[in-house]
């Protein structure tokens, strides 16, 4: 089966790593609206998320950057009076080197994102939303702020008011292709917001889940309502008006057939439930489990 998975965050990476471990031939679609240049670098955090998870070398405490990381360089620029609010590890800061580089010689991001994933050993196709420049930005009661000024820079302290997009992007090669030629389309459970607006925001990208004719289905990113990770939940309650399983639904209306819920959200509504906290392998691959399940449901 050909699977497509919208994702981003720390949701997104376990998501593609549930999905690559079982037998879907599967593609990544990563969000790109997080990227940002920090010490003259291109940071790509969500894609190097997935690609750190699918090589089975992300950080599993942290939720983010490289398992067994050390912070020399980082630990220079601080001795030297450079900014270090965003913490770049000296096993990440290889691939920022090599990206920003790559990038400088006219490289696009997609080709970069595929030549690092075969390099890690990756056999599932990863692919950034687009290729252009997009970014998220956040309207908050103390001002408008870039996604890593205020997910990192303010620990994402303040309320969110409205969230934009900004850039005229089009989907990167092989995205739409993938998404027409999908059996089934699968978004992570990552922010509805943050993490998959930035790609549903890409042109063509939304028009073309909404003309399926495949099943589409995503997984609640909450537990009882209040997410694991991140500010998700405080999100739906402003802008979809509860953290119930029909609040995440309303916000992907017309973009897919079934919403796969927590055990802990059972009995709210005709959802997939299951365990969704992809803890460890046996967690992963119950979830996996369920999605394709959803997916012979809403056929």
């Amino acid at each position: 089966m050909k699977v497509v998975a919208l994702a981003g965050g720390f949701g997104g990476a376990r998501f593609a790593r549930a999905l690559a471990e079982s037998d879907a031939e599967l593609t990544v679609i990563g969000n790109v609206g997080d990227d940002a240049e920090i010490l003259g670098l291109h940071i790509s955090p969500d894609l190097d998320s997935i690609l750190y998870s699918l090589a089975g070398l992300g950080d599993e405490e942290r939720g983010w950057g490289r398992a067994g990381e050390t912070w020399n360089a980082l630990d220079t620029v601080s001795t030297l009076g450079g900014e270090t609010w965003f913490q770049l590890g000296d096993r990440d800061l290889g691939l920022h080197l090599l990206r920003t580089q790559a990038l400088r010689e006219g490289e696009s991001l997609s080709s970069i994102t595929t030549r690092f994933a075969r390099a890690f050993g990756i056999g599932v196709v990863v692919l950034p939303a687009t290729d252009d420049e997009l970014r998220t930005h956040v309207e908050t009661p103390a001002g408008e702020f870039t996604f890593q000024d205020w997910y990192v820079g303010r620990r994402h302290e303040d309320e969110v008011t409205a969230v934009s997009y900004e850039g005229d992007a089009e989907a990167a090669p092989g995205v739409l292709e993938a998404i027409e030629e999908a059996d089934l389309i699968a978004i992570a459970p990552s922010n509805p917001f943050l993490s998959i607006g930035p790609i549903l925001a890409v042109g063509g990208i939304r028009t073309a889940i909404e003309s399926r004719r495949v099943p589409s289905v995503a997984v609640s990113p909450l537990i009882g309502g209040r997410t694991v990770k991140g500010p998700a939940d405080r999100m739906l309650e402003r802008f979809a008006g509860g953290t119930s399983p029909a609040h995440v639904g309303g916000v992907y209306e017309g973009l897919i057939d079934r919403l796969v819920v927590d055990e802990a959200d059972s009995g709210a509504g005709d959802h997939i439930v299951t365990r969704t906290l992809m803890s460890d392998e046996a967690a992963r691959r119950t979830l996996a489990e369920a999605i394709l399940e959803a997916a012979a449901v809403a056929r």
